[in-house]
Formats: C-alpha cells, structure tokens, sequence
C-alpha cells in the first residue's frame, strides 16, 4: 500500500470530482459500499490513493447505486 501519511485530505466534493461523479453518488457509496472514507467531526473525508486503490482492487463497482451514465 502508498505511505500516505503525508497526503493531504479531501473532501466530498474533491472526491466526486477525482472520481468523476457527483456529490450525491459519494454519498450512497459510503452508505452502500466498503469506499475508504473517513468521518472527521462532521465531515467525510478522504485520501485520493486510498480512492485509486479501492478503484484498482475491484472492490468498487463505478454504476453501484447511481444514476450516473457511463460512457
């Protein structure tokens, strides 16, 4: 795994932009999928390799719960 102890944190709407997918897509992932998010106070927050490995391990299906069209 990527030493990410020095990567900065996201927020949600970098993390739907990183991904190409809207706000509310994240959303349903973090409460229908294992996607790596981390709830800080009141915020989620992530970092952008554990998005890319949670991605690359086949873990994520990208049309699980949204409305987003692929193309």
């Amino acid at each position: 795994m990527t030493d990410n102890h020095n990567e900065n944190w996201i927020s949600i709407t970098e993390a739907a932009t990183f991904l190409g997918v809207t706000k509310d897509t994240i959303r349903n992932w973090i409460k229908k999928t294992d996607i790596p998010a981390h709830k800080i106070g009141k915020l989620w927050k992530f970092k952008r390799s554990e998005l890319d490995e949670w991605v690359k391990s086949g873990k994520s299906d990208l049309s699980v719960c949204t409305g987003d069209v692929r193309i």
